[in-house]
């Protein structure tokens, strides 16, 4: 069972920051344009990645793209979709996940693409292998989970160790993935990197118990991870951004760390950087709390710090009560302000903005943020998720 922080930054409510001066800051910081590669993005404020599972067959449908379209028209600069299959059959974990491969799964995408262009916005797909969360309930039964050594997030044993063979056919396939979202119009890349699932189990210790080259100090476990990204590097055009997802919790594992010191933190995400990844979205349930003792930097923060590369923060924005994880997941929230978000923002701890539930529950949060409005936001509920809203 986690340890639920309670304490929230000193902060003003939503309502204080109605305010004319509240609304130019917001404006100023959250709205400046940003420019990664060849992409520049109208604001500061991205949707983060949340699985919807509303794509029959791996296929997203009209239903999906109006539903991204109406997020990049409430002001959103940037859309990362849910998490997408690549063309592995030990990737895809849960049924109605959109796959990223195969003609009418491409098809589908290419049109949300379009969808979120009309409306302002600009879109990457998180290309996703769920490595050792995955169970025969979702798709393609009878398929083991693959891993790094064949455990699972608590180090027991469960799958199978993926060979040199499989690694090289993972990395085949997320550099196709990434082919095929810059041929069908996408405006970049984001490489899921987190959460116990794949590339994050060859991160962390308790899931890599490798002896060869992919296991062992900081660097080698990174090694997976730098290959993947420096093979979708080669992949796309080189102002094409990649974006690399990374966390220190894992998957009802709230209390997991892939580093405990900032040098360790550093020694797995120089090898990424050096092979290509362009920024770092560093996911946090708790974007106000510090990462390592002696310093007030988030994961974000200590990321940029590290590497010289942008990053984006996520966790519990714009929200007065934060995630909780199961079984204690969060069923609702009030709508909260963003003064000390928009602090971290002016002292450049970390360049773009992240929000997933509060953008769920209300796709004109931006818009609202951008102009201290957010008294005027819809709270989140948990029932939000039984819909494509």
């Amino acid at each position: 069972m986690e340890t639920v922080e309670t304490a929230r930054p000193a902060e003003a409510g939503a309502r204080s920051e109605t305010s004319r001066g509240q609304a130019s800051r917001a404006a100023r910081l959250l709205g400046r344009p940003f420019t990664l590669g060849d992409l520049t993005l109208r604001n500061r404020i991205a949707m983060a990645a949340v699985t919807r599972r509303f794509s029959p067959d791996g296929v997203p449908g009209e239903d999906v793209a109006a539903y991204y379209a109406r997020r990049a028209a409430g002001g959103a600069g940037l859309i990362v979709t849910e998490g997408t299959y690549v063309r592995r059959d030990a990737a895809a974990a849960y049924d109605r996940v959109p796959h990223f491969h195969g003609e009418r799964a491409l098809t589908g995408w290419a049109r949300v693409a379009e969808r979120v262009h009309e409306a302002g916005g600009r879109i990457m797909p998180q290309l996703w292998h769920t490595g050792v969360l995955r169970t025969d309930a979702g798709p393609r039964p009878g398929v083991l989970a693959e891993g790094p050594s064949g455990l699972d997030l608590d180090g027991c044993e469960y799958g199978r160790a993926m060979t040199l063979d499989d690694i090289d056919a993972v990395v085949h396939a997320f550099a196709e993935a990434a082919a095929a979202a810059e041929r069908i119009g996408f405006d970049g890349v984001e490489l899921h990197g987190a959460h116990g699932y794949l590339i994050d189990s060859f991160l962390w210790r308790t899931t890599n118990a490798r002896t060869d080259a992919y296991g062992g100090g900081p660097a080698s476990r990174a090694r997976f991870a730098a290959e993947i990204v420096a093979a979708v590097r080669g992949a796309v055009s080189p102002g094409f951004p990649v974006l690399f997802r990374l966390s220190q919790w894992k998957t009802d594992r709230y209390d997991a760390r892939i580093a405990e010191r900032p040098q360790d933190l550093e020694a797995l995400l120089a090898p990424l950087a050096e092979a290509g990844a362009d920024a770092f979205h560093a996911s946090t349930r708790r974007y106000w709390l510090p990462e390592f003792d002696g310093s007030d930097l988030n994961l974000a923060g200590w990321t940029k710090k590290l590497t010289g590369k942008p990053s984006i923060t996520v966790g519990s924005i714009g929200l007065d009560q934060q995630f909780a994880g199961a079984p204690g997941r969060t069923q609702r929230s009030g709508v909260t302000g963003i003064a000390p978000l928009l602090d971290r923002l002016e002292r450049d701890e970390f360049d773009l903005v992240a929000v997933a539930r509060a953008l769920i529950a209300d796709p004109e949060w931006p818009a609202k943020a951008l102009t201290g409005r957010l008294d005027e936001a819809v709270p989140y509920d948990a029932a939000l998720l039984s819909d494509l809203v």
